[in-house]
């Protein structure tokens, strides 16, 4: 997903993105949402949340180790 669709979601939710970084967007939508902020920590592809928009965002960055 695209930076910039990050942001609107985020807004959506009432966060302010200012600057924040994608991987810190997500994580803090994230908590908004009620769900853990475990974005981009599916070390090995393993991850039980099958029903996350983030999920493929989420596992290419955590092979590429971009999770903050």
């Amino acid at each position: 997903m695209k930076i910039q669709r990050v942001r609107e979601i985020a807004r959506e939710q009432g966060l302010d993105p200012g600057q924040a970084g994608k991987a810190e967007l997500i994580k803090a939508i994230q908590i908004k949402e009620g769900n853990f902020d475990c974005f981009a920590t599916a070390y090995g592809g393993v991850c039980d949340q099958t029903g996350c928009r983030w999920r493929e965002d989420c596992f290419t960055a955590a092979r590429s180790g971009r999770n903050s």
